[in-house]
C-alpha cells in the first residue's frame, strides 16, 4: 500500500530547488570582479545575465511538456544537472578566459536549469495544496526571491577568499547537492488525493472553489484568458524588472539618496520582493487570484502616476517597495491562477508557456527605460510609459473578470440543461 508523503516536506523540497536557482539574482555580485580581473567590458558580463533570463522563459515552455510526461523528480534532476552544469562552466571560462564559454555556461546552459528548475515543482505543489494554492506555491516562488538575500553575501565573500573561478565551482557542487535532495523528495500525490481538511469524513470539511475548467496546454492557448495572463504578467514583469534594473541610480538622482542610502533601499527591495510573494499569494486564496490583479494594477498606475512629483525620500521609497511587492506577487500567484483558470491537467506545460512572458520583459524593461533616460535625461517620462502599460494591464484585469463571469454563467446554463 502507498504511503503518502508529507506535504509540507514536498513544499521544503520546491523550497530548496529555488533557492538555488534564485541565486541567479545574486549576479550583480561577479560582474565587477569579472571586468577587473579578465578586462570584459561590462556590457559583456551583463550580456550573461540576459542570455539566462531568456533561456529561463524559452526553456520553461519548452520544458513544460517533459516536467508533466516525466514527474516532477525527473525534471528537477535534470535541472540540477543543467543549472550546476552552467556554474561549473562559467568557472572553467574564467580560468580559461573565455567569454563565448561563459555565456553558454552562465547564459544558455545554466540558463534552461533556470526554467525547468523554476517549473518543476510548482505544478506539484498546486496538486498538493489544493486548499491553500496561493500559499503554497508562495512558498517556493519566495525561495526564488529570497535565494539572492543568502548566495549574494556568501558569493562575494568566497570571491574575496578562493577566486572567482573556484567560488563559480564551489556554487555549482553545493546547489546540485541542494536540487538533487528536493528532487528525491518531491513527487506527485497519489490520484485521487485530498488533504484532511477536503476530506468528507473531516469534522472541519473546507469548502474548495472549483477549477473553471481542465484543459491541456493546447486547449489552453486557444482560449481569450491565456492571452489576456501572458499580458498581465508581462506588464507586471517588465515594470518590476525595468524598476530593479535602475534603482540605484534611480534613488540617487530622482530624490538625492547617497550612494550608501541607494545600496541600502536595493538590499530592503529584496525582502519586499520576497515578501510579497508569501503575502499577496496567501491573500490571492481568500479574495481570488483575478481580484489580486487589478489590485496590483490599480496601485502600480496611481503610483507611477504620483512617483515623478515625489521629492520625499520616504515616500519614494514606499511607493518602490510597493511595486517591487507586487512583481514578487505576481509569480507567486500565477501557478495558482493558472489552476484556478485552466485545472491542473498540464499546468506545468501552462506555466512554462505563460513564463515566456518573462523572457520578453526581461529584455523590455530594462532596454526601455535606458533608452528613455538617455533620450530625456530624466527617468519622469519613464514612469509616464510604463503608467500607460499598467493601464492596459489594468483593463485587461477587469475584461478578465468579465471573461470568467462569462464562462462560469454558460457552465451553469449547461448543468440546467
Amino acid at each position: 500500500m502507498e504511503t503518502t508523503k508529507n506535504r509540507w516536506l514536498i513544499a521544503l523540497s520546491a523550497v530548496a530547488i529555488h533557492l538555488s536557482i534564485g541565486s541567479a539574482y545574486a549576479y550583480s555580485v561577479f560582474q565587477l570582479p569579472i571586468s577587473n580581473q579578465l578586462g570584459w567590458q561590462t556590457s559583456q558580463v551583463s550580456l550573461a545575465f540576459t542570455i539566462a533570463i531568456f533561456f529561463l522563459g524559452i526553456s520553461a515552455a519548452f520544458f513544460g511538456p517533459f516536467v508533466e510526461k516525466r514527474g516532477p523528480r525527473a525534471a528537477a534532476t535534470l535541472a540540477a544537472i543543467l543549472f550546476s552544469s552552467g556554474l561549473l562552466i562559467s568557472g572553467l571560462s574564467i580560468m580559461l578566459e573565455s567569454l563565448p564559454l561563459f555565456l553558454l555556461g552562465y547564459g544558455a546552459i545554466g540558463g534552461m536549469g533556470l526554467g525547468l528548475g523554476y517549473i518543476s515543482p510548482v505544478s506539484t505543489l498546486v496538486k498538493w495544496f489544493p486548499d491553500r494554492r496561493g500559499l503554497a506555491t508562495g512558498m517556493a516562488v519566495f525561495g526564488f526571491g529570497a535565494g539572492a538575500l543568502i548566495a549574494g553575501p556568501v558569493a562575494a565573500s568566497l570571491i574575496n577568499i578562493i577566486g572567482i573561478a573556484n567560488t563559480f565551482f564551489a556554487l555549482g557542487v553545493t546547489f546540485f547537492a541542494l536540487m538533487i535532495s528536493g528532487a528525491l523528495y518531491i513527487e506527485r500525490p497519489p490520484e485521487g488525493w485530498k488533504p484532511a481538511s477536503m476530506q468528507g469524513n473531516s469534522g472541519s470539511k473546507k469548502e474548495v472553489k472549483e477549477d473553471l475548467a481542465q484543459l491541456t496546454a493546447k486547449e489552453a492557448r486557444k482560449t481569450p484568458r491565456f492571452w489576456m495572463l501572458w499580458i498581465m504578467m508581462f506588464v507586471n514583469i517588465t515594470v518590476g524588472i525595468m524598476i530593479i534594473s535602475v534603482a540605484s541610480p534611480m534613488a540617487q538622482e530622482k530624490v538625492g539618496m547617497s550612494i550608501i542610502a541607494a545600496g541600502t533601499m536595493v538590499g530592503v527591495m529584496g525582502l519586499f520582493n520576497g515578501g510579497g510573494r508569501i503575502i499577496w499569494a496567501s491573500a490571492s486564496d481568500y479574495i481570488g487570484r483575478q481580484r489580486i490583479f487589478v489590485i496590483f494594477f490599480a496601485v502600480q498606475f496611481a503610483a507611477f502616476l504620483i512617483l515623478p512629483s515625489i521629492t520625499n525620500v520616504i515616500v519614494f521609497q514606499i511607493l518602490i517597495f510597493l511595486v517591487i511587492s507586487m512583481y514578487g506577487g505576481g509569480f507567486a500567484s500565477l501557478p495558482a491562477f493558472i489552476g484556478d483558470l485552466f485545472g491542473t491537467k498540464e499546468l506545468g506545460a501552462i506555466h512554462g508557456l505563460l513564463l515566456t512572458s518573462w523572457s520578453m520583459a526581461g529584455v523590455v524593461g530594462p532596454m526601455a527605460v535606458s533608452y528613455v533616460r538617455e533620450t530625456t535625461g530624466t527617468y519622469d517620462a519613464t514612469f509616464y510609459i510604463f503608467a500607460g502599460l499598467l493601464f492596459v494591464a489594468l483593463v485587461t484585469s477587469v475584461l478578465m473578470i468579465r471573461n470568467i463571469n462569462k464562462v462560469k454563467a454558460e457552465k451553469l446554463e449547461k448543468k440546467a440543461a
